[in-house]
């Protein structure tokens, strides 16, 4: 366990609400609560769950959180003014990378044949002949978790394996991820790509199949980052600084042991957390294929803006659609390693 840095400066606020939305990959916020990391570093940490990004994201630009668990592109989005007003926020530290899974409905799998082997091509291939042939009838509709995620964008690019045109064969809605199993098994929709428990548990319920993971997509893709508003960091550095070790910390602890892991998954399973939507995992498997989430490992959490050209490109198509311009300056700002590296003293 760190200890307080003796040497660093005292955070400028003590009180904190960061919020999260329930996956899998709020693992490290929780962890870093109910082991302590947060206190060691001299914050009290109160965590808001969030049920959709749409409202997450207006409560930290609002001021309302004082920074959160974000999908990878959205500090990018948020700058950039893309689904509400300009506000220029920042990615300064990574917390998941892959974790993502292409679910289909049981009918819909089983109808068409798509099932999870090594190429994602196939299965979307299965999906892309059935849609074509004569007994498809109306088009499937898949959810993702919000327009700027790079579930949106992994969902259109598996579609496009399987010669599937995103905007003509099938019709792609927006839904928070702890909606999606309900969703599926009350048929309002066919599939969704969204992150983890929720692939899983759609399966375990037996109204889902996975047949495609993130992970064989964009290996090794960020996920989710730690996102604050820049005015935040700006006038709490070292607010920023203590919140940052304190999330390696959890990192770290979380990689030490298998009995850790055990213990992470019983507080994720903890009704103000994940509750239970995790109750189907018997372990927090992590890196393990096909879905290979990852919460630790050398590098994992540290940002960079080569890291995020991924869902920078589809960003800036729908940017340039919308007739702006992107400025690859402000990539560069998002997912600066420079907190990352003055909290760690690279």
């Amino acid at each position: 366990m760190s200890h307080p840095h003796h040497h660093a400066t005292p955070p400028e606020r003590e009180r904190l609400t960061l919020g999260f939305v329930p996956l899998l990959d709020a693992t490290l916020l929780i962890v870093a609560r109910e082991r302590g990391c947060f206190a060691a570093e001299g914050l009290d940490v109160n965590l808001s769950r969030e049920n959709a990004w749409t409202t997450l994201r207006d409560k930290v630009a609002a001021g309302l959180l004082d920074g959160a668990q974000m999908l990878a592109p959205m500090p990018l989005a948020m700058s950039l003014g893309l689904g509400r007003a300009p506000c220029d926020t920042l990615a300064p530290l990574l917390l998941s990378r892959n974790g993502n899974t292409v679910t289909l409905s049981t009918t819909l799998s089983e109808a068409c044949g798509a099932e999870l082997t090594d190429a994602p091509a196939r299965s979307a291939l299965a999906l892309g002949e059935w849609l074509r042939g004569p007994g498809s009838g109306k088009r499937p509709r898949l959810a993702m978790v919000y327009p700027y995620s790079c579930q949106h964008y992994q969902l259109r690019e598996w579609l496009t394996l399987g010669d599937i045109a995103p905007e003509r064969d099938v019709e792609l809605v927006a839904l928070p991820p702890p909606r999606m199993v309900e969703a599926l098994r009350d048929g309002q929709i066919d599939g969704f790509c969204a992150g983890e428990p929720w692939g899983t548990l759609a399966r375990h319920c037996g109204s889902g199949r996975l047949v495609a993971t993130s992970a064989q997509l964009w290996p090794d893709h960020p996920e989710k980052v730690l996102g604050v508003t820049r005015s935040w960091a700006e006038h709490c550095p070292a607010t920023l600084a203590a919140m940052m070790r304190a999330l390696i910390a959890a990192s770290e602890w979380l990689s030490a042991s298998p009995d850790n892991r055990r213990q992470a998954l019983e507080w994720l399973a903890l009704p103000p957390y994940l509750d239970r939507s995790v109750r189907h995992l018997p372990t927090l498997e992590l890196d393990a294929a096909p879905i290979r989430q990852r919460l630790y490992g050398a590098g994992m959490l540290r940002p960079t803006p080569q890291d995020a050209l991924h869902f920078a490109e589809p960003i800036a198509r729908q940017l340039e659609q919308q007739g702006g311009r992107f400025d690859p300056g402000q990539l560069a700002a998002c997912y600066s390693p420079v907190h990352f590296d003055a909290a760690t003293h690279h």
